[in-house]
C-alpha cells in the first residue's frame, strides 16, 4: 500500500481518537497568524484600501504567499524525513493527515449544544452554538439553536472531513495541506463585504474551486449513509437534487441539504450576523419539527459519510498508484 495511504488511515484514526489537540502546537493556527501578519505587511506599504484593482493584486499575493510558505514546507520537510527513513516520514505525514481532519472536533463541539439543550438551559446552549457559528444566537430559540447545530455539522463535513480527505488521498499531505490554506483564508478574508470584496477576492474564488468537486461527493455520500436505520435515503435525494444550489455559496448547501432531507426537517432560512438579518432561502421540507435529537443524528451522518469517503478515496488512490498513475 502507497505510504501515503498507510499515512490517511492512522491520521483519521488519530482524529477520531483524540480530536483537535486545543493548546498545542497546530499548522492552521500558524496558518492563521500568518494570514494576519502577512495582511498587515500589505497594509503598511499601502495596498490594502488602495482601489479595487491594487487591493485583488494584494489579495493574490497573500494567498500565493500563504500556499508557497506552507505548501512547499510540508513538501520539503516531508521530503527531508523521507531522505533520512521511511518511517520518519510516515509519521511526519500521519501527524500531517491528523492535523487536516476534523471529524472528531465537529463531533465534540457540536455535541456539547445537544448536552446544553438537555442538561442546561437556553442561554448555555446559546453559548455553544455561538462557538460553532457566525450568526448572532442571543435571540435563537431551541428550534433555532438545534437548526444552526445541525447546519454546521452538514455544511462543515465538506471543509473539515471529506475536502480534506480528498486532497490527502489524491494529492498527498502537500495537497491536504494546501486546501487547508485555502480553507482558512476563505473564513479569514473570503467576505463579499466592503472590507473584504476585493481583497478577498482571490482567497474566495480558490476555496470555491477548491471544494467543488468534494461539496457534491459529499452530498452524494451523506445520501448513501442515509440508508442506515432511522434516517430516509430517498428523500436525501430527492432534496439533494432540488436545494443544493440554494446559497450564496456554490458549494455550502450540498451536504446541507442531503443532511435536511434525510432527517426531514427543514434547514437554514433567515439568520441574523453581526445585528443585520440576511435572507437566505430554506432549505429541504418541513416534514417535522426538528429536534437536539437531530443534532447527533446529524452527526451520525457525518461520520457515515466520511468513512465512506475514506474507504472510497483510499481505494481509488491505491488503484492510480499501482497503475503508474501518482508517485508519492
Amino acid at each position: 500500500m502507497a505510504l501515503h495511504i498507510v499515512a490517511l488511515l492512522i491520521g483519521a484514526v488519530l482524529d477520531l481518537l483524540f480530536g483537535d489537540p486545543h493548546g498545542f502546537v497546530h499548522p492552521v493556527r500558524w496558518m492563521g497568524s500568518f494570514i494576519e501578519w502577512f495582511q498587515g505587511l500589505l497594509g503598511s506599504v499601502g495596498l490594502i484600501g488602495a482601489g479595487s484593482r491594487r487591493e485583488r493584486a494584494a489579495g493574490f499575493f497573500l494567498v500565493a504567499a500563504a500556499l508557497s510558505l506552507f505548501g512547499g514546507g510540508c513538501a520539503l520537510i516531508g521530503a527531508a524525513a523521507g531522505a533520512v527513513a521511511w518511517q520518519l516520514q510516515l509519521a511526519f505525514e500521519s501527524i500531517i493527515c491528523y492535523y487536516c481532519l476534523a471529524a472528531r472536533s465537529l463531533f465534540d463541539e457540536s455535541m456539547r449544544v445537544l448536552y446544553a439543550l438537555r442538561e442546561g438551559g437556553i442561554e448555555d446552549a446559546r453559548h455553544a452554538v455561538s462557538m460553532i457559528v457566525g450568526r448572532d444566537t442571543s435571540s435563537l430559540d431551541r428550534a433555532g439553536v438545534c437548526r444552526a447545530a445541525v447546519e454546521t455539522v452538514a455544511e462543515n463535513a465538506c471543509d473539515g472531513v471529506i475536502a480534506p480527505l480528498f486532497y490527502l488521498a489524491f494529492f498527498g499531505p502537500v495537497g491536504g495541506v494546501c486546501y487547508k490554506v485555502a480553507n482558512t483564508l476563505d473564513s479569514m478574508v473570503g467576505y463579499r463585504n466592503e472590507r473584504f470584496a476585493d481583497f478577498g477576492f482571490a482567497a474566495a474564488k480558490l476555496d470555491d474551486a477548491a471544494s467543488f468537486l468534494p461539496a457534491r461527493i459529499t452530498g452524494a455520500l451523506m445520501c448513501a449513509a442515509a440508508c442506515l436505520p432511522g434516517f430516509d435515503a430517498l428523500r436525501a435525494w430527492r432534496v439533494f437534487r432540488r436545494d443544493r444550489l440554494r446559497h450564496a455559496s456554490p458549494n455550502s448547501a450540498h451536504g446541507e441539504s442531503a443532511c435536511a432531507g434525510a432527517l426531514g426537517v427543514r434547514l437554514a432560512g433567515d439568520a441574523v450576523y453581526a445585528g443585520v438579518r440576511v435572507e437566505k432561502p430554506f432549505i429541504g421540507d418541513d416534514v417535522r419539527a426538528i429536534e437536539p435529537a437531530d443534532i447527533r443524528r446529524a452527526n451520525v451522518l457525518m461520520l457515515a459519510a466520511s468513512a465512506l469517503a475514506l474507504a472510497l478515496f483510499a481505494a481509488a488512490a491505491q488503484a492510480l498508484h499501482m497503475l503508474g498513475c501518482c508517485s508519492f
